[in-house]
């Protein structure tokens, strides 16, 4: 199973991804092993994942959402319709 997630920064940005292990991810992310983003804005916590059966589906579901606004990923995140 393969992960596309959301993770709010300590400063309240937003990061989109992919991962197939999620909470190591996130540890990841927290101890600057992560991307250079989520190192340079404070790790954070994911609190949005939708499941795929493929990494590459996963991946496609991240290029999509990085090109949204932030508006339509918080309404994302709220679960209304982006």
């Amino acid at each position: 199973m393969f992960y596309f997630y959301i993770m709010r920064c300590s400063d309240n940005s937003l990061y989109v991804g992919s991962t197939n292990n999620p909470p190591e991810r996130e540890i990841r992310h927290n101890t600057a092993l992560g991307a250079q983003w989520t190192k340079q804005h404070g790790g954070g916590k994911i609190i949005y994942i939708e499941n795929f059966e493929t990494l590459a589906k996963a991946r496609q579901r991240e290029v999509q959402v990085k090109k949204w606004s932030r508006i339509k990923k918080e309404n994302l995140i709220k679960r209304l319709k982006p």
